[in-house]
């Protein structure tokens, strides 16, 4: 569902913008490191974190992603969270680190904190660029 044109958004050091859903209904919004398994959009989080709370009541997610060599290049992606899992997080935000800080391990990390993946899948995808 991700256009091949716009695959190369998840290769740069992109930010994506996250959309949930709170529990009183309004939109929760989040800029969150991304990358893309072929498949699924994912990104990471801790334990028990604002967009933790909201995507285990509520799936649904909106994102965007912008080129950060052309602002007028962008995707916009709605979807739901296919899977959650405590599985795999460590490594997945220290190649996310990599990827976005040049640094081998998460350095953010605090003392206990639980790291979750969450795998999107994509129902609408709108590009520009």
């Amino acid at each position: 569902m991700i256009p091949d044109k716009h695959k190369d958004l998840f290769q740069k050091k992109a930010f994506a913008h996250l959309a949930t859903v709170g529990a009183d209904g309004s939109p929760q919004v989040t800029p969150v490191w991304v990358d893309f398994d072929g498949t699924h959009i994912r990104f990471n989080t801790a334990k028990g974190r604002v967009k933790d709370k909201n995507l285990r009541r509520n799936p649904r997610v909106a994102l965007s992603i912008q080129d950060p060599d052309n602002p007028y290049r962008y995707m916009q992606v709605r979807g739901r969270v296919a899977e959650i899992t405590e599985q795999g997080a460590d490594a997945h935000i220290d190649a996310l680190a990599r990827k976005y800080i040049n640094q081998d391990k998460y350095p953010f990390r605090q003392p206990g904190e639980v790291r979750v993946l969450y795998k999107i899948l994509a129902e609408k995808v709108h590009t520009l660029g």
